[in-house]
């Protein structure tokens, strides 16, 4: 059985919902270990997915340029309520939403047993 590399960090990358498949699928094609739950933002309170991504060293650029490649930026257009006011703005204001927020850890200790 092959020795597994050793692992040097880990990242974990917020997506919006709808860029999970792709990114998945990017992950995977690359043969990078990848697990994933659903997370809500706190933003505007829409569904997110967060993965978890074990990295050795050099791994981060690449996995960063994956990312970029399958999460997108997306316009959005909300009506916010006026400060003070129960009605909302005539006119939608644009919100852009989406990407990836990538966060990435070192790790001291690794073990499987």
């Amino acid at each position: 059985m092959e020795k597994p590399l050793p692992i040097h960090s880990i990242m974990t990358a917020v997506i919006q919902e709808q860029d999970l498949e792709p990114a998945m699928k990017a992950l995977r094609e690359q043969e990078i270990p990848v697990r994933h739950f659903s997370s809500t933002g706190g933003f505007l309170g829409r569904r997110n997915a967060t993965l978890i991504i074990a990295l050795t060293n050099g791994m981060a650029e690449k996995i960063i340029g994956i990312l970029q490649g399958a999460c997108r930026q997306r316009v959005e257009y909300l009506t916010l309520p006026l400060e003070g006011s129960p009605l909302p703005m005539p006119t939608p204001v644009p919100v852009t939403v989406g990407g990836a927020t990538i966060f990435t850890f070192p790790v001291e200790r690794f073990e499987e047993v």
